[in-house]
């Protein structure tokens, strides 16, 4: 059951799960383009997006990876609860991925940690992130899962730190 004090916050989908497409939002315009298909047979493992708003260590808004029971569009907004993140380097550049499940499924009302997931879908994330750009040569490194508490942590400084940013 869905424990009563958890944060919803809203994520903006940019890719599909199941999708091997990599789109990007313009901040500025809000167009959708295509940046590139995967050169990988890998696919996105979870709905991925960003909270806006948000600044993180590698220039970009700070990247969520939402499960829900069936893939939305992008630039959908999904109401989300956070379990949890993966700490990442991609580039040579931290690149935190907060992890969570869509709010409104039923299907996840019982997902409230990392923990509570199926393990294979942690060992899909992790795979995922670590292989997705090996066709291209360019090199990622995956350093691990971290609780809901730290995500909440990172969300909240990702805040602070656009706001810092945006402040003129």
């Amino acid at each position: 059951m869905k424990e009563d004090n958890m944060r919803t916050v809203e994520a903006r989908i940019e890719i599909p799960m199941g999708s091997q497409n990599k789109y990007e939002i313009d901040e500025v315009t809000g167009k959708i383009k295509l940046d590139r298909v995967l050169y990988s047979a890998s696919f996105y493992p979870a709905e991925y997006g960003f909270f806006e708003n948000t600044l993180s260590f590698d220039g970009d808004p700070l990247d969520v990876l939402v499960f829900t029971s069936a893939a939305t569009f992008p630039g959908c907004y999904i109401n989300c609860r956070i379990i949890g993140g993966l700490d990442m380097i991609d580039g040579g550049l931290e690149d935190t991925k907060i992890i969570a499940v869509n709010d409104g499924d039923p299907r996840y009302d019982n997902v409230n940690c990392l923990d509570d997931l199926a393990p294979h879908y942690l060992k899909e994330i992790e795979n995922f992130f670590a292989t997705y750009k090996v066709l291209q040569n360019l090199k990622t490194e995956v350093l691990g899962f971290f609780d809901a508490e730290k995500a909440e942590e990172y969300l909240d400084e990702a805040k602070k730190r656009y706001e810092n940013e945006n402040i003129n």
